[in-house]
């Protein structure tokens, strides 16, 4: 029984990661949709990897730092064999011989010993913020993984609109040469014709060939950014990976209306907390200076067993034991801890206005990409209509071209302003995507 709940527990497991991954002859495949992508580099990203290790490491440092209060018990153990005693003069008189100076041996061959000392710290102000700072360092570095998190996030939603954008470009391009070659073939069977001339072929071709120039580069910029995307999903460099979702199904996801009616709370952002973070850290710093003129109370208590002989095999043992009470009080440093106080006092003042920058910057920028957002939006609109009307522009030229009724020269303007206004439109729906995605960041959309 336990081994089929445990198969059904892996089967459980591994099947939604199924959908995202397959192996195949050794080789990584994703196939993954924005969000997927998104979640898959949470778990990956090497930067990711390292702030959730630090979240772990301040963990570790709370604990290391409370410790340090709680009760310590040392043991030490020691045997020495004395190779020449100390040796001394004494008074004849106390051995009948007055007058003299008898040599007398101090001590024993061997001495062996054991301590056991048990410590607890009573009271130190010092400590007891040095907990406080060390939990506020534990949701700092907490905080740092949640906007580690955010930029990856944001990274990867970059890369993964690049890619389509890209790749859409290319199918234009492909589409705009399939158009080019077929009206090549037909000024070419013109000039044979005797209705066009050498001049025309020559500048249809000069044209095809800077549009492969372009599907080239534009074939290279893809896989750039599909390397940039692997990185950042942490997967081995030669992973295929397969995006799920197309321009059209994130453009009819992006809702202007409903993004620009929400509300922003500048204490919920990311920045603001982490100054915020800062500023208490700065807080408990100086508190922690002020600390350092009080007293300090230690308790402790001590036992202990000592044996003496001249033979090995004949010591004598000797108990002993002590407890008590350590009080430390600072009384005099030379400036030292005032000065101190005084850096902590400047430390917190400049944590406060940090902050208070931060919240300024937020508002602006707030306000700032609302406004990128509508200007975006419009910008995209009016490039999708200078498409429809370049492309009306160019069907009709290139009719025209065909019953030579316009020059190859003017057939190229219209392919090139087409072209031009396919490219300032997916430009401007990037824009739009990425315009979007920096106030979804801001108000923690993402």
């Amino acid at each position: 029984m336990k081994t089929a709940r445990y198969l059904f527990t892996l089967i459980c497991v591994l099947v939604p990661s199924l959908a995202l991954l397959s192996q195949n002859s050794g080789t990584l495949e994703l196939s993954l949709t924005l969000k997927d992508a998104q979640d898959y580099a949470i778990k990956s990203n090497k930067m990711v990897t390292a702030a959730r290790m630090d979240v772990l490491a301040s963990k570790e440092a709370l604990w290391e730092t409370i410790s340090n209060g709680l009760p310590q018990i040392n043991a030490t153990g020691s045997f020495t064999d004395n190779l020449k005693l100390v040796t001394t003069l004494l008074p004849g008189d106390f051995f009948g011989q007055p007058g003299t100076k008898v040599p007398v041996r101090f001590g024993s061959q061997f001495t062996s010993g054991a301590t056991f000392q048990a410590t607890t710290l009573i009271f130190n102000a010092p400590y007891l913020i040095g907990v406080e700072t060390s939990k506020l360092a534990r949701k700092l570095s907490e905080h740092n993984l949640m906007r580690t998190e955010l930029d990856t996030k944001e990274s990867v939603s970059i890369t993964y609109f690049l890619i389509l954008v890209s790749e859409r470009s290319l199918q234009i391009v492909e589409s705009n040469l399939a158009n080019l070659n077929e009206t090549l073939k037909a000024t070419k069977a013109m000039l044979a014709a005797g209705m066009a001339e050498q001049t025309d072929v020559d500048q249809m071709m000069a044209n095809l060939k800077m549009v492969e120039n372009t599907k080239s580069q534009l074939e290279r910029t893809i896989e750039l950014n599909y390397n940039m995307l692997r990185f950042q999903l942490g997967v081995p460099a030669d992973s295929k990976i397969i995006l799920k979702e197309t321009l059209e199904t994130i453009e009819s996801q992006i809702n202007i209306e409903a993004l620009l009616s929400k509300e922003f709370d500048y204490r919920q952002n990311v920045n603001y907390i982490l100054s915020e973070d800062q500023e208490r850290l700065s807080l408990l710093a100086l508190k922690s200076q002020k600390a350092t003129v009080l007293p300090s109370l230690t308790g402790f208590y001590n036992y202990g067993v000592n044996g003496m002989g001249d033979k090995i095999s004949d010591l004598r043992w000797f108990k002993s034991s002590m407890t008590g009470l350590q009080l430390s009080f600072p009384i005099f440093s030379s400036g030292h801890r005032y000065a101190g106080i005084r850096k902590a006092q400047i430390n917190l003042e400049k944590a406060r206005t940090t902050k208070d920058m931060v919240t300024e910057q937020l508002l602006i920028q707030e306000k700032q990409l609302r406004y990128n957002l509508i200007n975006a939006n419009m910008q995209y609109k009016t490039q999708k209509e200078n498409v429809e009307l370049s492309k009306k522009v160019y069907e009709s030229m290139e009719n025209k071209y065909r019953h030579g009724m316009a020059s190859s020269i003017e057939l190229t303007q219209a392919n090139s302003l087409y072209l031009q206004a396919e490219n300032n439109c997916i430009s401007a729906l990037l824009n739009l995507f990425q315009t979007k995605l920096a106030l979804d960041k801001l108000l923690n959309n993402l």
